[in-house]
């Protein structure tokens, strides 16, 4: 099974680059089993051309390294932060997506202002606040970027899944799902909606969010217990 969990991750920091969220090695992927505690992701610094199932560390929900020959991704414990604040995502990605990032470097939240967007989040993505220097530089720094997320949720009592995306202030959005899979696609459209962001922002400076009808309708018919939208599951 963990040989799945590997193939899983690997699969889906594959799929960054292919969907031009990736520059460099910047960015990763990891997938979660429940059950057994563990996580399987991208190792440090290693470029995506030359990475292989076998590559993909294997991580315990206590951080320490339980099968794998090179080092975890630095922002690993970022990862592990949110999958114990989150017990029902099952995989995160981190990148630093170009215009996603822009508004998490200007620490703005990404306004929602049309339908696109709401089919994704049920609201503006949310922005972290700024970490303190102490936060920095006390020696757990990707912990501490864990942290300011949760604490953002906390906050405004934000569900995971209604918000499957988060921009940390100056530095770039992390997104997750039920899959690690789904995290990815949260990424790709986190990034396709910052665009839009910007480009509505350059017509209209003074656009206000989407009406919340609109939100509201678009937003749960893809989402919850009335969901339509798509095929239904079949059964045998």
């Amino acid at each position: 099974m963990l040989e799945d969990l590997k193939q899983e991750a690997y699969e889906a920091n594959l799929a960054l680059p292919r969907h031009g969220l990736i520059n460099l090695t910047f960015g990763n992927a990891s997938a979660i089993d429940r059950a057994k505690g563990i996580f399987a992701i991208k190792p440090s610094g290693v470029d995506y051309a030359a990475l292989k199932p076998a590559d993909m560390v294997l991580v315990d929900l206590e951080g320490n390294v339980v099968e794998g020959t090179m080092r975890p991704s630095s922002d690993t414990p970022t990862h592990r932060r949110l999958f114990i604040a989150f017990p029902e995502i099952g995989g995160v990605v981190h990148t630093h997506s170009s215009h996603a990032t822009a508004f998490a470097q200007a620490g703005r939240e990404i306004p929602i202002f049309g339908t696109t967007h709401a089919d994704y989040f049920f609201g503006s993505v949310p922005v972290t606040r700024k970490m303190t220097p102490s936060e920095i530089g006390g020696g757990a720094y990707e912990w501490e970027t864990g942290n300011v997320i949760v604490e953002r949720f906390a906050t405004d009592r934000l569900s995971p899944l209604d918000f499957p995306a988060v921009l940390v202030n100056r530095h770039a959005p992390f997104t997750w799902g039920p899959t690690v899979a789904k995290a990815v696609e949260v990424a790709v459209a986190t990034e396709c909606i910052a665009h839009m962001a910007l480009m509505s922002l350059q017509l209209e400076p003074t656009l206000p969010n989407i009406e919340s009808a609109l939100l509201q309708k678009h937003f749960k018919r893809k989402h919850g217990p009335g969901a339509y939208y798509g095929q239904a599951t079949q059964h045998s």
